[in-house]
């Protein structure tokens, strides 16, 4: 058995996603989005395809070392996210091949289902409400938000108002919360913010500062008993293992398409459970990232909970997380989790000829730019 072929295609909204084809037509799928940086993901593939076509794809864990080693550079958004879909390919192709699911080749399931949170917007308290709402009634009961607009070094507490203001609000909608501060708090206030969301009983929050200050992270999660969450920023299990050992970290967020795919990502969350730390995989992206989560979910005990993206991080319009599969069913939420799909490998089928269709003209999707109110650059 030898891979034939190694196909990219850049789709709307903002997604890479990877074929991997055998010489007797057998195929998997993965994702290798990386927001923003689609053509230089694609351009690591050409590396790629020069090692492991003629490969034994059977050999998930060699392909994995020699691309991550091989080429003496290693880690990195860029590679990482070429070897992230790679991997997921090959698990898709693997299961498919067996007739099995991923998870069955990883130990089999620890449980039915994992509970999801999703995204809501709102400036104002009565906004965020209405938001919160209309995800109740989708079923969820957890949902993540913004915790607030960048605050320069020395801005006003008082800001801080608005921001339990916006949590109640959706607290009093029926939902568990968790806080995304993006790193847009420096850390003189961060302290004080952290310290001021204590008694709300959040989920978690997020990045309340860049990953690249640990100490800063330390700091905080020494000052208050929230549960702290990182992780979407870093890229392999040596990325995480400082935050591990300083103890600044209750909750980890590998993301499946930039950390090393679900070969990497289990051995992420492998370590956090040495550590006592939870897992709840970030997935702002695709459907073929959000399945290889769900298998991740399916065999790993220590995941708590599962981001999914229904179109509000897209700014394209016509596209949503089920714009290429051919049955949505997998990847629907239920009362608030998302089963553990049934199918072989990822367990879900895309739509071949809707991916080649919507690839013949490569999309270009970039981030966009923030700035403080004094015009300087500010975190997304």
């Amino acid at each position: 058995m030898k891979i034939a072929r190694i196909e990219t295609f850049a789709v709307p909204p903002r997604w890479l996603f990877v074929r991997v084809e055998a010489q007797d037509g057998s195929f998997g799928w993965g994702e290798a989005s990386l927001e923003g940086h689609a053509e230089a993901v694609a351009g690591a593939f050409e590396a790629l395809r020069d090692r492991f076509v003629g490969a034994d794809p059977r050999r998930i864990e060699d392909i994995w070392q020699v691309a991550y080693r091989g080429g003496f550079y290693r880690g990195g958004a860029v590679l990482m996210s070429a070897l992230s879909g790679l991997d997921q390919a090959l698990w898709d192709w693997k299961g498919r091949h067996q007739g099995v699911p991923a998870h069955e080749l990883l130990g089999g399931r620890v449980r039915e289902r994992i509970r999801a949170y999703a995204w809501i917007g709102g400036d104002r308290p009565d906004d965020v409400a209405e938001a919160a709402s209309a995800r109740r009634e989708q079923g969820f009961t957890a949902v993540k938000m913004n915790a607030t607009a960048e605050l320069d070094w020395l801005g006003s507490p008082r800001l801080f108002d608005a921001v339990v203001a916006r949590v109640e609000a959706a607290q009093r909608s029926g939902m568990d919360v968790g806080l995304d501060f993006h790193g847009r708090v420096h850390r003189p206030l961060a302290k004080q913010l952290a310290k001021v969301l204590e008694p709300l009983g959040l989920l978690f929050i997020e990045e309340p500062l860049l990953s690249e200050n640990p100490e800063g992270l330390a700091q905080i999660a020494s000052l208050v008993a929230t549960p702290i969450a990182l992780g979407e920023r870093l890229y392999s299990r040596w990325d995480f293992k400082p935050f591990f050992e300083q103890g600044a970290v209750d909750i980890v967020q590998p993301d499946l398409s930039h950390a090393g795919g679900l070969s990497e990502c289990r051995r992420i969350a492998a370590m956090a459970e040495a550590y006592d730390i939870a897992v709840a995989p970030h997935c702002p992206l695709g459907p073929l990232a959000l399945a290889a989560c769900l298998q991740l979910a399916a065999c790993t005990p220590n995941v708590a909970i599962q981001e999914m993206s229904l179109g509000i991080h897209y700014n394209t319009e016509g596209h949503d997380l089920y714009t290429y599969l051919s049955d949505p069913a997998p990847l629907t939420p239920r009362d608030g989790s998302l089963l553990i799909p049934e199918g072989p490998g990822l367990g879900i089928a895309i739509d071949e000829a809707g991916v080649r269709a919507a690839a013949v003209h490569p999309h270009r999707w970039r981030n966009p730019v923030w700035r403080h109110a004094d015009g300087s650059f500010a975190e997304w």
